[in-house]
């Protein structure tokens, strides 16, 4: 099993930015400076949440069902994704995106 994307350095906590991208069938290199995709800077938690909204067609009577909580808590949870996500886009410095905790 591959390991998660890292967000942040583990030497001062700053936000990963993207340096280099490679392709794997003719190693074709592409070096630079980009901030992390928004998605990508979400905790992993999240990021599993978003996938699972999606996969659910965006059904939040489904995913309270999946998360075995009520749908206010699962429409909070969305609020608070939405949140995270609208700061993300607004502010792209491939800073992770903080969840409060």
């Amino acid at each position: 099993m591959q390991g998660q994307l890292p967000k942040s350095c583990p030497s001062c906590g700053a936000g990963l930015r993207v340096a280099q991208l490679a392709c794997p069938g003719c190693e074709t290199r592409v070096s630079g400076n980009y901030p992390l995709p928004a998605l990508a800077r979400l905790s992993d938690d999240d990021q599993q949440f978003a996938l699972s909204f999606i996969l659910s067609s965006g059904s939040l009577k489904q995913m309270a069902r999946l998360y075995g909580v009520s749908y206010p808590t699962v429409r909070n949870r969305l609020d608070d994704l939405i949140s995270l996500l609208g700061d993300a886009i607004e502010a792209p410095d491939g800073n992770e995106v903080k969840d409060g905790e």
